[in-house]
């Protein structure tokens, strides 16, 4: 029974909360080392796609968050890109009522339009920073996440509990769930449940990395 658990926390790409972006090339070398032809690479906590949009190969991305994952789906599958500007008004509105606008749309405004990639967790637009300059974080979240599409062509996206998924045979695992005991997501996670499921995807033959 092998599992391997790495640390850090940060973002750099599309904002996320608890993103690994800036450790992404120290990290990926060490889980994808043995990696196999043609073997799968599977994040069940995929989020802002900062480490999968970094692997090559078969990949598959999952997601607890629906307009999470229809974002992802409309922009690297559709062609689909927002405005970059999206009005305090209408970010307020969506947050109010989201059935009444598309869930792709819904997903792009509730984490790239606000604060630290926190889902509706603020309007983030643009603000005069310390030294007198502008910070757009529209414009910055626009770049970013359109530098992305490329590199997440031919992912399989998924929308479903990680221990629902459907993984392959003796697949890469790659896991950043919620911490625990720091800023809580939208839902409640079991942690001891979650490493129940860890030891039970070694126990199969996958190796897996927390």
């Amino acid at each position: 029974l092998t599992i391997y658990v790495v640390s850090h926390s940060t973002f750099l790409d599309m904002k996320y909360m608890g993103s690994k972006a800036r450790y992404a090339k120290e990290i990926l070398p060490i889980i994808l080392k043995n990696r196999k032809p043609e073997q799968w690479y599977i994040e069940p906590f995929a989020g802002g796609m900062n480490m999968i949009d970094k692997v090559e190969g078969n990949r598959v991305a999952n997601d607890i968050n629906y307009e999470l994952v229809q974002m992802w789906e409309a922009l690297v599958n559709d062609d689909w890109l927002p405005n970059k500007v999206i009005s305090r008004e209408f970010y307020n509105s969506i947050r109010a009522d989201k059935s009444n606008y598309e869930p792709w749309l819904v997903g792009w405004v509730g984490f790239n339009c606000s604060y630290s990639g926190k889902y509706f967790g603020g309007y983030a637009g643009q603000v005069k920073t310390k030294d007198g300059t502008i910070r757009d974080y529209q414009a910055e979240a626009h770049k970013n996440t359109k530098k992305q599409i490329p590199n997440l062509k031919g992912v399989v996206f998924t929308n479903k509990e990680y221990w629902n998924l459907q993984i392959p045979p003796n697949s890469i695992i790659y896991c950043d769930p919620p911490y625990q005991n720091t800023t809580k997501y939208a839902t409640d996670f079991d942690h001891n449940l979650f490493w129940e499921w860890v030891r039970n995807m070694s126990k199969q033959g996958h190796s897996i990395w927390v």
